[in-house]
Formats: C-alpha cells, structure tokens, sequence
C-alpha cells in the first residue's frame, strides 16, 4: 500500500487531496485546500508551505505528484504559479518525500481517456474512482486527481517493470 498525495498548486488556493494505492484499488484518504487570503505574495508562498507541511504531518504520504506549470497567456500568473508550486515541492521535499510531476494532459488520459477532456469530465471520474458522493471543492478534485494519475502510472510502471516518470 502507497499513501498518495496529489497537489493542485495555486497562488490563492493549494488543493491537496490523499489518497491509499492498494492491490484492491484506490481508497480515498482526504482532501482540502489551503487558501491563503494575503495579498502580499510572500506570505501567500509561506503559508502554501506551511499548510502542506501540515498536511504532511498529519497524513504521513509516502510519495507526492504534482501538476507541472503550463504555459498562460498571462506571463505574471505563470510565474506566481510556478513559485506556488515551488512552495509545495519544497514542503514535502523537507519531508523526504519524493516528488513526481504530470502534465495536465497526462491526468485528463490517465481518468477520463483522452488528453483534452474537460474539467467536469475529470470531477466526475475522480468521484466514480473513489467512490465518492456529493460536491468536491475544484481544486481538491483535482489533486485527487493527480494523485489517481500517479497511481495509474506507477501500477502501469511496476506491471512493465520499469521506472515511473518523474
């Protein structure tokens, strides 16, 4: 059994969500968001840390994914992202915990099988896959989701014998 914790990184709400890969499944855990209210974005980045360090804490993952930064048309939001997702890394780095990273097209593939699917197809696989009932807050959908990718890869790797991307 491999206890996952997926992120969704953002500069004003960090979505986390945890779940346990078993030989009969994926076994959902927990999820949430850190939302960070600052506007002074150094304390935005301080708190990311501080809430996933938390996290860690608390559920005791023993592997991280994360989504990799995509290219914005705003060049300012893609930078704020890339060092909100710095912080999350950095986080569970401190906890010695490795790091692997997807694209968001890998996710889209890995649940809904096709690499553009839209976001409400994701939610709702994410719900089927774990079993779960009632609305999910966006961002902890997401990182559930990544963390399924994770799961898919990682049983696809271990099946091949090979190394899971990272």
């Amino acid at each position: 059994m491999t206890k996952i914790l997926g992120i969704d990184p953002g500069s004003r709400i960090t979505g986390y969500g945890i779940i346990e890969d078993t030989s009969r499944g994926a076994k959902y855990i927990a999820s949430g968001s850190i939302r960070v209210g600052s506007d002074y974005f150094p304390d935005r980045l301080k708190l990311i840390f501080e809430g996933l360090v938390q996290v860690v804490e608390l559920y005791r993952p023993d592997q991280m994914a994360i989504e990799q930064v995509f290219m914005h048309k705003n060049a300012d939001s893609a930078l704020k992202l890339g060092q909100a997702r710095g912080a999350a890394i950095c986080a569970v780095q401190a906890a010695g915990l490795p790091v692997y990273e997807y694209a968001a097209r890998q996710v889209k593939q890995a649940l809904v099988g096709k690499g553009n699917a839209e976001k409400a197809q994701v939610q709702h696989m994410v719900k089927i896959l774990l079993n779960l009932q009632g609305d999910m807050q966006i961002d902890a959908g997401d990182a559930l989701g990544i963390c399924l990718c994770h799961a898919h890869y990682q049983q696809t790797a271990q099946r091949l014998r090979l190394g899971v991307p990272g």
